[in-house]
């Protein structure tokens, strides 16, 4: 199997690295790899010219456009990223009769309610990026092509910035920490990510009819602030030295920070469909954050 990696530097490419490794030859690519073999997602058609050269089996795209805010300022960019460049990946993956493993959000629906989004909810995005990230996910249905769409939330990775070394920098910087408490969600591992994409891609290979979107996240949910206080309280039963007690973490609402892109409240994500085309467990999200915890702390 040749297996065409866009993306590669970001926290989930770089993951993929390694789960994919065993499923056949790699050509990993990223924004700023040299020519001939471009990865520009700012330019879909060189995009093109370098499937076409590369001539995979499987395409899996981990590159998008997730500045969130800056997406409301820059809609056309996020577009061409988001959309427009997984259009070409799609029709390209079609021309060749090759799979297509793109990665979505969970910021193409509103958030409104409590109950977890199944594959099948209506779509209602409330920001740029979450309407681009729809666009993209239509035009790749559209296509006709082999294709596994994972729509994921709250991605981390011990390797680069993430939620958490935030949380552990301020705690030690701060006597008091506020942090939203009503967006619900699933803290996911970027490494978990990628060992469900190697299993799924092997899978399909096999059973092609399970071609389609699902959704991909840890198991349970908490809020920002509930995710806060596992860090803190983590941290410092590990020996950190932390001026806030999880007690000074403050619970506040979205409403109390003023943000470009309206995020949605409800998260959830219902991961039945996912675990029972493919026989996974997903394990609960403290599993992987404490792994990630101790990487970072050592």
């Amino acid at each position: 199997m040749k297996i065409l990696l866009l993306g590669k530097g970001g926290q989930v490419g770089w993951e993929l690295q390694r789960a994919l490794a065993p499923l056949g030859e790699m050509v990993a690519l990223d924004f700023d790899s040299p020519l001939p073999l471009a990865a520009d997602f700012t330019q879909p058609e060189a995009l093109a010219a370098t499937v076409r050269a590369v001539a995979p089996q499987v395409i899996v795209n981990a590159a998008a456009h997730t500045a969130v805010d800056k997406a409301e300022s820059e809609p056309d960019l996020a577009r061409t990223i988001n959309a427009a460049a997984p259009a070409v990946l799609a029709r390209e993956a079609q021309a060749l009769g090759a799979w297509l493993l793109h990665y979505s959000t969970d910021y193409v629906f509103d958030g409104s309610g409590q109950a977890p989004w199944r594959e099948d909810s209506p779509t209602r995005p409330l920001s740029v990026y979450g309407r681009t990230k729809l666009e993209g996910e239509e035009a790749i249905r559209e296509s006709g092509c082999r294709h596994l769409i994972l729509r994921t939330s709250w991605v981390y990775a011990a390797r680069g910035g993430n939620f958490a070394r935030t949380m552990l920098r301020l705690a030690a910087e701060r006597d008091r920490l506020q942090v939203i408490d009503d967006q619900i969600g699933a803290p996911t591992g970027a490494e978990l990510l990628a060992d469900v994409s190697a299993h799924a891609l092997r899978t399909v290979s096999a059973r092609p009819e399970l071609s389609g979107t699902y959704h991909a996240v840890a198991g349970g949910e908490t809020s920002w602030h509930g995710y806060a206080r596992h860090v803190i309280e983590f941290a410092r039963a590990a020996g950190r030295n932390l001026r806030v007690q999880p007690a000074d973490i403050v619970a506040v609402p979205s409403s109390a920070f003023a943000t470009a892109a309206r995020r949605p409240l409800n998260s959830r994500l219902d991961t039945r469909k996912l675990r029972e085309a493919f026989g996974l467990n997903l394990p609960d999200w403290h599993v992987g954050v404490e792994r990630m915890l101790r990487e970072v702390l050592s």
